[in-house]
């Protein structure tokens, strides 16, 4: 008995000094990473040997434990981790831009960067993470030796990544269902980012398709402040990422493109040659709404891939298809829309689908020599297939193969087309990103600047891609025409994306619509439900550098003047963006700065007049102009408009109204 109770009591002693070992060995290290300003504080973690997160901001917790790590297929880099090295720094850089909310930029981060070792893996895994202070940003980093070891892997293929997305139970969302499976919509032509979002949705809601959620996605965590989620330098180096349903065990997590899409071609999983890194992720908090409007995250660690050729110009342009659709793709048409953007002083004229057969080449080159004697610039609508759709609208097969693209590319540049317009992309595969930026790099070499439709989110592309202006990538304009219910949806639509898909990148709405009624004759079909100045305001609270306003011929003698003289005078380039108030779908004002000219602009998207007291400290003792909305009367479609000169007091003070479903513009 003596010997036997020896025996288990050696046992235990040796199990409890291994547990003890293990525990010793497991220990945890957390990692602290300050804003510099102190407001936020995230703390990583190697407990476990998991790597993991979560985000305090002024003493609240904005982010609860979240994953991190990639899966691949050299090894699992999301267990069983063993922490090497860490190091900490700081970032501090200025840059200038043309085409965002701000022609300027600093960017001031804390940074740390932590190598794990992962079973079986013959690299180590770098996670790198830069904390401003409204702004994390991180990524992950696989490497190589260099060695001429044949056994040695050059490339790697990431199977899942865990990063996620822990927030607290009280938060209600602002997002967009993604597409896939059976949801490939018209032709081929989903996902493009175009499905409604909800406002205040409860996290536990499952998305439309049961897909999850495209990028942005906005998060209000009650009255502790607001979360948006993003990406940012995805290009040819990975695909397009978006957020998985909600999961009240690990939240929301990073979710790769659907195998189904691009008709079941490529690989749904991004691969990468090595050593080499992942896009960013991207999270802006704030204890307002401030921060979200006015973050420039998704340009601040990224760098430009290459020189722009030329020096390219914001401006504006007119655009038929909008409201007289596909008959309007004539050249006589074409011709009274290039007049018209003459007559209002804009840059530029967009010529939609089909002109290849309605009006034919050799025309499409006499009606570009024709708006230039005008002083106009045509921009040229193309398909972007080859197999990625099945939509016939033409021209088709010109924008997928680099030959094809610059026998096409060539030909536009000679005949003085300053821009293309590319459409219907359906995907987010690592393929598709590839036919994204080699468009953007030839478009380059022949001095074509280009805005993208029926597509994903831009990820950082204005300033990795000098020649990039904009992406639909929202429900847009064209649908305000396709149906009165999103006639009806257009405030809510234009009060959300300031504070989400429009706040981490370039929008092309599609169009400041002016006729009363949508339609050629401005009579028939549905009305349109927001007042002119509503519409007018919408130009500068949309933010992209090369802006349309969908004015018709007719509105140039239906319109008062005091209307077509600000519609000729709206810039779109702008140095500085400020957000003033607003709630998300319910109303917005934003102050943005061109050169030395503020413009304020605010819309109300509810059926109730909105007063409030602004306070621009710009405007503090100055005469400015006000554009506004009259109460409307019975019998009016929508109220009517009036323009008049005010001061306000030596503070900036001034009390406006912004009636329903109407806008307010101030300037100076």
């Amino acid at each position: 008995m003596k010997n036997s109770t020896n025996n288990k009591m050696k046992k235990l002693t040796t199990i409890t000094v291994s547990l003890l070992l293990a525990a010793i060995g497991a220990h945890a290290e957390v990692f602290k990473v300050s804003s510099p300003d102190g407001r936020m504080l995230v703390n990583i973690s190697t407990d476990g040997g998991k790597l993991t997160y979560e985000v305090i901001y002024n003493g609240k917790k904005m982010i609860g434990p979240s994953t991190l790590g990639l899966n691949t297929d050299m090894g699992d880099y999301t267990h069983n981790l063993t922490l090497k090295n860490h190091t900490e720094g700081k970032v501090d850089e200025k840059y200038t831009m043309s085409r965002t909310k701000a022609s300027s930029a600093h960017y001031i981060a804390n940074t740390i960067s932590i190598e794990m070792t992962a079973e079986k893996a013959p690299y180590p895994m770098t996670f790198t993470m830069q904390v401003s202070n409204n702004d994390i940003a991180y990524k992950y980093a696989l490497g190589g030796s260099h060695t001429t070891d044949k056994d040695e892997p050059r490339r790697v293929t990431i199977l899942n990544e865990a990063s996620s997305f822990r927030f607290p139970d009280k938060t209600t969302t602002f997002i967009c269902p993604q597409t896939g499976g059976k949801h490939f919509g018209w032709m081929s032509t989903k996902p493009s980012y175009e499905e409604e979002y909800k406002a205040d949705a409860q996290m536990t809601e499952k998305s439309a398709f049961g897909h999850g959620y495209t990028f942005p996605c906005l998060f209000h965590v009650g009255e502790d402040g607001w979360v948006l989620v993003s990406e940012t330098g995805v290009g040819s180096n990975y695909c397009g990422s978006h957020l998985s349903d909600y999961n009240p065990q690990t939240g929301y997590t990073v979710a790769y493109p659907s195998p189904e899409e691009f008709h079941g071609l490529g690989s749904a999983v991004p691969a990468m040659s090595l050593p080499n890194e992942t896009p960013w992720r991207t999270i802006t908090i704030g204890s307002d709404l401030k921060p979200i409007v006015e973050t420039t995250i998704s340009y601040d660690v990224v760098k430009p891939l290459y020189e722009p050729k030329t020096d390219y110009k914001p401006g504006r342009y007119t655009w038929s298809w909008l409201v007289w659709q596909d008959n309007s793709i004539n050249y006589d048409d074409q011709v009274k829309f290039i007049d018209t953007a003459s007559e209002m002083g804009y840059e530029y004229c967009l010529v939609d689908n089909y002109w290849d057969t309605n009006i034919g080449r050799e025309r499409i080159a006499e009606l570009s020599k024709y708006a230039q004697s005008k002083n106009v610039k045509l921009l040229l609508w193309y398909n972007s297939n080859g197999y990625a759709n099945d939509a016939p609208q033409g021209p088709r097969d010109c924008m997928k193969t680099s030959v094809q693209r610059e026998k096409e590319m060539s030909w536009l540049e000679s005949i003085g087309v300053k821009g293309i317009k590319v459409d219907f992309f359906a995907g987010d595969k690592q393929e598709t990103m590839q036919q994204y930026e080699d468009l953007l790099s030839d478009a380059n070499r022949h001095g074509l600047q280009v805005v993208f439709h029926g597509c994903t989110l831009p990820r950082g592309w204005e300033r990795m891609y000098p020649n990039f202006v904009a992406s639909e990538a929202v429900l847009a304009s064209e649908n305000v025409f396709f149906s009165e219910h999103h006639a009806k949806q257009e405030g809510f639509e234009l009060t959300l994306h300031p504070f989400c898909r429009n706040a981490v990148a370039s929008m092309d709405w599609g169009g400041t619509i002016m006729n009363r009624y949508i339609s050629k004759d401005n009579k028939s079909r549905h009305q349109r439900y927001t007042t002119d100045v509503f519409e007018i305001a919408s130009a500068i609270i949309n933010q992209t550098s090369v802006q349309c306003i969908a004015i018709q011929p007719n509105n140039l003698t239906e319109l008062p003047q005091f209307e077509l003289d600000i519609l000729k005078a709206i810039p779109t380039a702008w140095d500085e963006t400020r957000f003033i108030e607003g709630y998300p779908t319910k109303e917005v004002i934003l102050a943005r700065r061109s050169g030395d000219k503020w413009y304020v602009a605010g819309l109300n998207a509810t059926d109730k007049p909105i007063t409030t007291t602004l306070s621009l400290p710009q405007f503090g003792g100055k005469e400015i102009t006000i554009y506004t909305d009259n109460v409307k009367k019975k019998g009016e479609t929508v109220a009517s408009s009036v323009m008049k000169k005010i001061k306000a007091d030596k503070n900036g003070n001034y009390k406006v109204t912004i009636q329903p479903m109407g806008g307010v513009i101030l300037k100076d």
